[in-house]
């Protein structure tokens, strides 16, 4: 597969902060690659470099085969970039928006057209053509948003934390489409998302904190890294019973996970850890209703970077 996206040594200070300390990154075509990260990680700046909205103080970024240091307006004509905050005009329609933005791209009327009607069925906004921009729902206007960043076909696609705000359906509709465009094979996606479910989706996923790429993979593989190490326990109450796990010494980590607690129990520890915290909780007159080892989630990896990154 091809290589859409080459970024090497990337670094980017404001002042005395390291923004973006010497990332790596090489994505090919067909991929959805995911940067997950706490705020302040560098996420954004890493996509404002990607797109050529700022310039990096050093490192190399290759996009669709141009230097966007060196040759910005060519290799801008490859991106479609949505921000977090959208930023159409909310006193055009949906219709006048894609006009707008196909026109300033370059595309004739008989191109942009048939292009505009193709993109509003394919983000499921063909019946909100004629619909001020202004009026739309949070998740429509991330639509439209996605819609303004396809109208001239690019290669990349960036998007900075898309669904951040919106509803769990509009969520999912967001990322079937997606998908489909990965799918396709014709462009490659880079996503920044602060949810580990959207992340699970991805085929690579890069957890980044304070400007450095931690460690990058597949979501399976990564999940590897804690086989046989989490401990998923249910009862009440959940803060008696995190607190009794968090004093166990061979738990590395205890935190909650919805109805849960999700402990991360030193290599090697996991049978005497679960004998003896159901017999702690019990005396503490916790309820344990169920005690059992699980498949890691990307939420139990990012912990333990975070935790490790902190460390070092």
């Amino acid at each position: 597969m091809k290589t859409m996206i080459s970024v090497t040594n990337l670094v980017k200070k404001f002042g005395n902060l390291c923004a973006v300390d010497g990332i790596h990154l090489e994505i090919l075509a067909g991929e959805i690659y995911g940067l997950v990260g706490p705020d302040g990680a560098g996420k954004t700046t890493t996509m404002r470099l990607l797109c050529g909205a700022l310039g990096p103080d050093q490192g190399e970024i290759v996009v669709a085969g141009y230097d966007v240091v060196r040759q910005t307006e060519l290799a801008r004509t490859q991106i479609g970039y949505l921000p977090q905050r959208f930023s159409l005009y909310e006193e055009l329609t949906v219709i006048e928006n894609l006009r707008f933005f196909a026109e300033v791209r370059g595309l004739k009327t008989e191109d942009w057209k048939p292009r505009c009607i193709e993109i509003l069925q394919f983000v499921g906004l063909a019946d909100f053509a004629d619909r001020w921009a202004g009026k739309l729902s949070g998740g429509m206007k991330q639509k439209l948003g996605l819609a303004v960043a396809l109208v001239h076909q690019p290669k990349v696609l960036l998007l900075d934390e898309p669904t951040t705000g919106v509803d769990p359906v509009t969520r999912q509709d967001f990322w079937q489409l997606i998908i489909r465009l990965a799918e396709s094979g014709d462009v490659v996606v880079l996503v920044t998302t602060p949810y580990m479910d959207e992340a699970s989706r991805c085929t690579r996923v890069g957890f980044m904190k304070k400007g450095c790429l931690l460690v990058e993979d597949s979501p399976e593989l990564l999940q590897k890294r804690l086989t046989d190490r989490v401990i998923e326990v249910k009862g009440e109450p959940l803060p008696l019973i995190r607190r009794i796990a968090a004093e166990d010494a061979d738990v590395e980590d205890a935190h909650m996970f919805g109805d849960r607690v999700h402990l991360r129990i030193r290599v090697g520890e996991i049978e005497a850890v679960s004998n003896r915290l159901e017999k702690q909780i019990v005396l503490k007159h916790g309820i344990v209703t169920q005690l059992r080892v699980v498949p890691p989630q990307l939420e139990d990896i990012f912990m333990e970077l975070l935790e490790l990154n902190t460390n070092d």
